[in-house]
């Protein structure tokens, strides 16, 4: 088993892979950072594990964490919400994690009526837990 997390260049990204890491150690079971493109072909693959691989590394090394095995999942998905939805859903199906966690960022209350939104749909659509994660401020 593993725990996934959507990982988007975001600041709740780092929010996301730190808890993401520390559900992992806590369950004795590897991470698996998704991370959706908009195509996808092996340059741009490698380019984006690359820069993810850093970026996990600087979370888990700044956070303090037990030691983790971690591995980088990219999948093509598009610009739209509902594609970028689509391919991580796909994503948790093929991969079966335990856990799915997502960052959430703060929203205006005219952008909560809005449906559509990634975090949304993932919430209600995944087949596994979800756990939200969002910055205090």
């Amino acid at each position: 088993m593993s725990v996934a997390v959507a990982h988007h260049t975001r600041s709740s990204s780092d929010l996301a892979l730190e808890e993401g890491a520390r559900q992992a150690a806590y369950r004795g079971t590897q991470l698996v950072v998704i991370h959706v493109v908009e195509s996808l072909d092996n340059d741009i693959a490698e380019a984006n594990r690359a820069g993810i691989s850093d970026a996990v590394e600087k979370v888990l090394r700044d956070a303090s964490l037990p030691e983790v095995r971690w591995d980088v999942h990219v999948v093509a998905g598009g610009r739209d919400t509902g594609d970028v939805s689509a391919a991580l859903l796909r994503a948790v199906g093929e991969l079966r994690p335990e856990l799915l966690v997502i960052g959430a960022r703060r929203r205006s209350p005219v952008g909560k009526a809005f449906l559509g939104s990634i975090t949304q749909n993932l919430i209600l659509d995944a087949e596994v837990p979800v756990l939200v994660v969002k910055s205090p401020r």
